[in-house]
């Protein structure tokens, strides 16, 4: 069961999370200043910490930086400011990510999901970090995908679809599992985009992409990553 720490001094944001998280199977911690944070994040050594960065006393900003003096735990900093600055400053002190409020509950949790798939890739926990299926190797910790031996540039999201389909190997991914693994669970966006980047990652592996033999169509249902040469 995954370990959360919330540090945040609203309490009026901390509660509703702490139930929700609770309820979605997650064991969370809260801490309503920077000091008391910072001595659970170093006691308790939390799998994931959301940190808010408007905070009196220790702001958390210093919180951040002081974590990464014994820790690289995962980071995600909650703002009320949607500045560039204020994000840039955040990552480099050491932060993860960065969500600006208000948010979703739904959406707070897809980013710790995001962010424990990291750990496990990082730690070589459930997967390998390195992945070859025919023609076509994917490697986690580079972040790079070769076909024939030749590194092919990735969008981000293309990069997000293809681990997760190759991971999954013959499994089939729903188009659901999808968005909100590589989206989000709050995507509002056109469901065709999913379609668009199937296509890119098509012309970029696939030997004809009209027929592909890697990245299947399973109608109705979603994808799969086959690992047997087939029509798809």
């Amino acid at each position: 069961m995954p370990q959360l720490l919330l540090i945040d001094d609203e309490r009026k944001l901390t509660d509703p999370l702490k139930d929700s998280f609770q309820r979605a199977g997650y064991t969370i911690s809260v801490a309503h200043d920077g000091h008391t944070g910072l001595g659970l994040a170093l006691v308790e050594k939390p799998d994931v910490i959301i940190l808010d960065v408007m905070m009196p006393g220790l702001d958390g900003w210093q919180v951040c930086q002081a974590i990464r003096q014994h820790s690289t735990v995962p980071i995600i900093m909650l703002t009320a400011l949607d500045d560039t600055m204020d994000r840039i400053k955040g990552l480099e002190l050491g932060a993860d990510d960065y969500l600006v409020k208000p948010f979703g509950f739904r959406e707070l949790e897809a980013h710790v999901r995001a962010m424990l798939r990291r750990v496990s890739l990082d730690q070589g926990e459930s997967v390998s970090r390195r992945v070859a299926i025919g023609a076509i190797t994917l490697d986690v910790e580079s972040h790079t995908v070769y076909r024939d031996g030749e590194a092919v540039p990735m969008r981000q999201k293309e990069f997000e679809i293809l681990t997760l389909l190759m991971l999954n190997r013959d499994k089939v991914v729903t188009r659901q599992q999808l968005f909100d693994e590589v989206w989000g669970t709050d995507w509002l966006g056109d469901t065709r985009t999913l379609d668009v980047h199937m296509s890119w990652l098509r012309a970029k592996l696939e030997e004809d992409p009209a027929h592909p033999v890697y990245l299947q169509t399973v109608r109705g249902v979603g994808y799969r990553f086959a690992s047997t040469p087939g029509k798809g």
